[in-house]
């Protein structure tokens, strides 16, 4: 197989994966894709924390076709490899597999160079390995040797680009998330490249801390790895007022930005006062578990405005729009809900949650699509009426998810009423929590 060539096949696919990407997320949002460089060989090298979603948020996303490098255990005999090959993965082997397989390298980085000569796309991830946390991992060596390796062969004449890529998820397996891709400003091999002729070990050092320095300030990295868990909720929970107290708008990209902030002060919190850290988690887990006990989320203390007529009307909207909810939970709850229950039950690693759930969903529910068109099309009489039935059933499913976080939205918004107008002490109890949390937070530098 040619790599380097352009595939109608490739294409065709990407396009069904790219709309079923799309009813999947609620947002796509790309930064810095001036960065990407034209007519240049260009290697991505992203984060990795959530399996095959990961590179698909790159090549999705942008107008390649690039060509993975992934470890070579995952190419078993048989059509998973390829497929594989179909979706331009080469494998790449490692001492683990064998030294007897090192040799099989060799196709891999010859094909790798003719990509790259081609001025196409190469995608490698540097840590090797996702770390399924907003953390990142140490970098392997795996990309400084390739473009070293490219380079040489090639006679310095690539001039390769490799592009630091950070990827963020609201979350990482719930439906209708939000992904946030960063493009950084590329790093230019040639720049090593007499470091490297002088003393090959120390540049390929050099370039690997370079590359991770440039990814991190483009994706999220807790660094604690004591409190990881609390500090993931104590962004959570005072993540939109921190972004406000910074003087921003709180959309999501600023939001990113200020939990980047966030983190980073409570990483340095914990390195020059472990008590005070300690103190601040425990009382932002006594708060949470107050919140729970009442059936409420934070950002509802926060916002605590609502009043009956508010609450009337979300509910009016609510029952005028129940018949879009459901049409849409109709013909596509079953498979939706079977394949969450599979992925639950039958994948340990909740890492591949949302790659299985993808996986699944653009094989299985196209099926169920033309199961439920010909259980009902003696009521279609035309034609067309059953394509725009055919079509009209993933976007009314992406409707009838939307309709039911409103109803989840709006019954919290009512148990909030129900505590401010019967429950005023609670009520009072739990915001005052609230703002002694948040006081102590606003302290942080």
């Amino acid at each position: 197989m040619k790599y380097e060539k352009w595939s109608l096949g490739y294409w065709l696919l990407k396009q069904y994966i790219r709309f079923v990407d799309w009813i999947i997320h609620d947002k796509i949002i790309l930064t810095g894709e001036a960065y990407i460089p034209k007519n240049k060989p260009i290697l991505f090298a992203p984060n990795h924390q959530n399996a095959l979603s990961d590179p698909m948020a790159i090549l999705l996303h942008t107008k390649f076709q690039p060509v993975w490098l992934a470890r070579a255990d995952i190419f078993k005999p048989g059509i998973i490899t390829l497929a594989l090959r179909f979706l331009k993965i080469m494998p790449v082997y490692r001492i683990r597999d064998g030294k007897d397989q090192l040799a099989k390298n060799e196709k891999t980085f010859a094909d790798s160079i003719k990509v790259l000569e081609n001025n196409c796309a190469l995608a490698l991830f540097p840590e090797a390995a996702h770390s399924a946390k907003r953390q990142m991992l140490s970098h392997k060596k795996a990309v400084p040797r390739i473009v070293f390796q490219a380079e040489e062969k090639a006679d310095g004449n690539l001039d390769i680009h490799i592009v630091p890529t950070g990827i963020y998820y609201s979350s990482y397996w719930k439906f209708n998330r939000t992904v946030l891709v960063n493009f950084g400003e590329p790093i230019k091999v040639n720049d090593f490249l007499d470091a490297y002729q002088a003393n090959p070990n120390t540049a390929t050092l050099a370039l690997r801390d370079a590359l991770e320095k440039a990814i991190e300030p483009l994706t999220l990295n807790i660094k604690s790895k004591d409190n990881y868990e609390n500090f993931e909720l104590i962004r959570s929970i005072y993540g939109k007022a921190h972004t406000i107290k910074s003087g921003q708008k709180t959309n999501f990209v600023n939001r990113f930005k200020s939990d980047q902030l966030l983190v980073k002060k409570l990483d340095e919190l914990e390195k020059v006062n472990s008590k005070k850290t300690e103190e601040i988690c425990k009382a932002t887990k006594s708060y949470d578990a107050k919140l729970r006990s009442h059936g409420l989320r934070s950002w509802l203390v926060e916002n605590p405005e609502s009043n009956f007529l508010k609450l009337a009307l979300n509910k009016l909207l609510l029952l005028v729009s129940l018949p879009v909810f459901v049409f849409g939970f109709i013909f596509n709850a079953l498979p939706f809900l079977v394949i969450d229950s599979i992925v639950r039950k039958k994948v340990k690693d909740f890492a591949f949650w949302s790659s299985f759930s993808l996986v699944l969903g653009f094989t299985v529910f196209p099926i169920v699509y033309l199961l439920e068109l010909l259980a009902v099309s003696a009521w279609l009489p035309m034609w067309w009426h059953k394509l725009l039935f055919f079509i009209s059933l993933p976007f009314m499913g992406k409707l009838a998810f939307r309709w039911y976080i409103s109803l989840l939205k709006t019954t919290g918004r009512g148990r909030l009423f129900i505590l401010k107008a019967f429950r005023k002490q609670q009520w009072q109890y739990l915001k005052k929590q609230q703002e002694q949390l948040f006081d102590e937070l606003d302290k942080l530098n």
